[in-house]
């Protein structure tokens, strides 16, 4: 039986398909490729689909398993929903899903601090040997390249994630359709400098909560494409420019596609770590799973019970000004409320 690969370097993790056809939309060259049948093959997924499938298969045989969570764990009222967002579009008002698009691709630009950030050598507080597994590799092109799948590679004219959304944006309206918008405040859990891992030194702490709070942006990231492709893909809603829509969808499926391997990969970091063993500041040791669940469980009750609400509200409060500024602005408002998620009828 071949051995299987446990360690890899920095430019097998980064290695690309030789792709069929470069990606390129409207002039733009985007990251990833397509093979000769036509499929989308995402970026740096050469040696990175087989690593995360080795580590995945080494940590099953140790026992261990990648972290148990999807996006299905995210609940909560979404405004607007996809209903309240096509009602928006079919009234002429077209800016929020505009301002959306913008922010989302804002916001994976950001991602592009991945490649470069910071981060401490986990072998230090591990003390089982991790230079086979997707932790020993995290600064060794692994967290490189969920960066740069974020923010693209500029220097070269590659645009990434960043990019592919606002590509799919001007598709869908045409460029400049509405101002540019910057984001507002952060996506993660508000922590302030309380601590949850008291066991652990600062950074090493800070670099676990970095890792599950990315997870759970990336679950509720994925139900936001869900419902952006719905949008786009709605039959009629983008008079004179069905097609561009529907290609914009397409291009949110891809983008999906790269993303999977960013939630692959989170899920078994974590789940490596629940495996282990985490060396303690006082000298003694505790198990990775304690550390973990402990942490992930109160994330989880933020993320459902706690913000889904508060976000809703602050955007409800957004689009009625946006709504209200049009002409009929009154009935609009009422329609658009009519709409709202069971349970979560918000004022008018």
């Amino acid at each position: 039986m071949t051995e299987r690969q446990l360690m890899f370097t920095e430019s097998e993790l980064l290695s690309d398909h030789d792709y069929a056809a470069a990606h390129v939309i409207d002039g733009r060259r985007l990251h990833g490729g397509f093979d000769g049948a036509g499929s989308y093959v995402p970026p740096r997924s050469k040696g990175r689909r087989v690593a995360i499938d080795n580590w995945t298969a080494a940590l099953r045989e140790r026992g261990g398993d990648l972290l148990d969570a999807d996006s299905s764990l995210l609940t909560g009222p979404r405004v607007p929903n996809p209903k309240q967002q096509r009602y928006l579009i079919e009234c002429g008002i077209t800016r929020p899903f505009w301002n959306g698009l913008t922010v989302t691709g804002k916001i994976e630009g950001r991602g592009r601090m991945i490649a470069e950030m910071p981060f401490p050598d986990m072998q230090r507080i591990i003390v089982e040997d991790i230079s086979g597994m997707a932790l020993g590799h995290l600064k060794k092109g692994l967290l490189k390249a969920h960066g740069i799948d974020e923010g693209g590679e500029p220097d070269k004219g590659v645009g990434g994630h960043d990019v592919m959304w606002f590509v799919a944006r001007d598709l869908a309206f045409g460029a400049d359709a509405h101002p540019d918008i910057e984001p507002s405040g952060g996506i993660a859990r508000p922590e302030g400098e309380e601590r949850y891992m008291p066991e652990l030194e600062v950074p090493y702490e800070m670099a676990l909560r970095f890792l599950m709070n990315l997870l759970l942006i990336e679950f509720r990231a994925e139900i936001g494409f869900a419902t952006s492709q719905e949008t786009f893909r709605s039959p009629g809603l983008f008079a004179g420019r069905s097609s561009e829509a529907l290609e914009a969808a397409e291009i949110v499926e891809r983008i999906r596609t790269d993303e999977r391997i960013h939630v692959e990969s989170l899920r078994l970091y974590l789940g490596e770590l629940r495996s282990l063993t985490l060396k303690c500041v006082d000298g003694g040791t505790i198990a990775g799973a304690e550390i973990v669940d402990r942490f992930w469980t109160g994330l989880v009750q933020w993320a459902t019970v706690l913000q889904p609400r508060l976000a809703a509200e602050r955007q409800h409060e957004v689009l009625k000004a946006e709504i209200l500024a049009q002409e009929d602005g009154a009935r609009v408002l009422a329609g658009f409320n009519a709409l709202a998620d069971a349970g979560y009828s918000m004022a008018g």
